[in-house]
């Protein structure tokens, strides 16, 4: 979990450099720290509780920086929606840098398709309001990392370090 947080700080701060909106950019920016900072924290409790053994408060220490990830991870993802909707300029030629706009572009190319089928598909009342029965969700950056979650359980608990490891090989 942990260095999947780092992943997930690292994306985070990859979008925000090309991400137009400066207001955008700059949440995006906060919310990679902020996960980067909760994610050296988790390895720190981590370490801690594999020398100390078994003991409740630190169980519950555990769990609950597990769980403060989780809430970053999602705050990430949620402000790298909002930055992919405002525009992105166009990515360096580094490899993570086009893999991440790759990705980005898929979700955005995604939630266009879906908005397009609602237009056209209008589940509309007489006020013109969106009837919430039967209505499908829009695609989220949070859906398309889950859909690709069980590819990454080939993945070992503890990656080694490797050249050339980029940002979306671990799907987040």
């Amino acid at each position: 979990m942990v260095s999947d947080g780092q992943v997930v700080a690292k994306f985070g701060n990859i979008l925000a450099k090309h991400c137009l909106d400066h207001r955008c950019s700059t949440e995006l920016l906060r919310a990679a720290e902020h996960t980067q900072s909760i994610s050296s924290q988790l390895a720190i409790v981590a370490r801690v509780k594999a020398v100390t053994g078994e003991s409740k408060a630190s169980s519950e220490l555990l769990l609950s920086n597990v769980q403060n990830l989780i809430r970053a991870v999602q705050h990430v993802l949620r402000a790298a929606e909002a930055a992919c909707v405002k525009g992105l300029g166009q990515p360096s030629a580094d490899p993570e840098e086009e893999e991440v706009a790759a990705f980005c572009q898929q979700w955005r190319k995604n939630l266009t398709q879906h908005r397009a089928k609602e237009a056209l598909n209008s589940d509309r009342d007489e006020l013109g309001l969106r009837k919430t029965r039967g209505a499908k969700a829009e695609p989220t950056l949070i859906s398309l990392v889950q859909e690709q979650a069980p590819r990454s359980r080939n993945i070992p608990k503890h990656p080694n370090p490797r050249k050339g490891h980029t940002v979306m090989d671990r799907h987040l």
